[in-house]
């Protein structure tokens, strides 16, 4: 039963790697984020998610996160003092697709009979995009966006980026929603996506949710259980498709074992009440954190809450994670199970994940 259930590593945290790798620094002059890259320094982008492709990712999510008009809007170059309009945003989004195909192309010839590396659509939640950054830590959004209508309309918009571009959701496997702060939204994401799939589009498609809070029950930042937010990812009757995968991301790696199992229970409820006739995958994208750092939206930096002391004798990261995966795996119920890193994972750490999870015979040879 358990060899029913395939494994797939994910790349880790891009911006994060852009930063303490590649030298690039961020700031509220560069509201896209690591997207920024696309307009001025696209070999610097290559090279990073290329070094996640021979790391031994199975998929390459692309650099799109904090995309959105406004975002494009407020970013002023040389070429454009005034901010990028809507009328040239195609051209980028087309590059972000290519520039992750070429980092994959890089992979090729690794050994161990690895497959081609698939694309994932990087989609960020509307916290992601609004300034200053960061609010998809707290779901604490604009009067214009406190909705599901006016969050599907926003979603919807920034959907249509891509899918007027002829043929570009065609070559992306998979388009992933990260960072979901919240129950309304992930129901505005499925009435999106319900409209994609009836316009003919066929990826697979996941929302992964972060849990960023330090209580005994794990919360969603707006209030949300676990088992609130599995219903509201997979429930049928609710309006909207229903995902291929659900998922934890941008959380710390100790939550995930007893996150995984709340995840696991809520979707077996919803199978013995014949809500659901099968399993989705399973997506786990932690922080690559090794001593208990947090996000300080205020400084902007990854520090070490005060009390706390830096992390000892616990296992490694990837130790961590792979003993998750493994425990999910034994079930033989998820249909997939993803794993990769988010803020503070390198190229190296996935690297390490891959032998982990999948073993040593398993190891990228390039």
């Amino acid at each position: 039963m358990e060899e029913l259930t395939p494994i797939l590593i994910l790349d880790g945290g891009l911006g994060t790697t852009l930063e303490t790798k590649h030298g690039v620094s961020f700031s509220q002059d560069t509201p896209l984020w690591s997207s920024h890259l696309l307009l001025d320094d696209q070999n610097t982008l290559l090279d990073c998610q290329s070094s996640f492709a021979k790391a031994g990712a199975d998929i390459l999510m692309t650099a799109t996160y904090q995309v959105s008009i406004d975002g494009f809007g407020a970013t002023k170059t040389s070429k454009f003092p005034q901010g990028v309009p809507p009328s040239e945003i195609g051209k980028f989004l087309q590059d972000a697709v290519l520039i992750a195909e070429k980092a994959g192309t890089s992979a090729a010839g690794a050994g161990n009979g690895r497959g081609p590396v698939s694309i994932a659509l990087s989609m960020g939640p509307y916290g992601a995009t609004q300034r200053p950054n960061s609010t998809e830590y707290s779901g604490q959004y604009d009067g214009a966006h406190c909705k599901i209508e006016q969050l599907a309309e926003w979603h919807a918009e920034r959907m249509v980026l891509y899918a007027k571009i002829d043929g570009l959701l065609d070559r992306v496997e998979y388009i992933a929603f990260e960072t979901v702060p919240r129950v309304d939204e992930i129901r505005a994401m499925r009435q999106v996506m319900a409209e994609h799939v009836r316009l003919g589009g066929s990826n697979k498609w996941w929302i992964s949710t972060v849990w960023p809070g330090d209580d005994e029950e794990p919360r969603l930042p707006d209030g949300s259980s676990a088992e609130e937010v599995v219903y509201a990812m997979l429930r049928p009757k609710l309006v909207g498709g229903v995902p291929w995968g659900i998922g934890i991301n941008c959380t710390k790696v100790e939550k995930l074992p007893g996150l995984v199992n709340k995840f696991r229970d809520a979707v077996q409820g919803l199978v013995d009440l014949g809500m659901v006739e099968g399993w989705p995958a399973l997506v786990l994208c932690p922080d690559g954190t090794k001593d208990g750092e947090v996000y300080n939206t205020t400084t902007k930096r990854w520090e070490i809450p005060e009390g706390m002391e830096k992390g000892k004798d616990q296992k490694p990261w990837e130790t961590q994670v792979a003993e998750v995966v493994q425990q999910a795996k034994k079930t033989g119920k998820w249909v997939s199970i993803l794993v990769g890193g988010c803020c503070r994972t390198t190229d190296t750490d996935i690297e390490r994940l891959r032998q982990a999870v999948l073993g040593p015979e398993n190891a990228v040879d390039n």
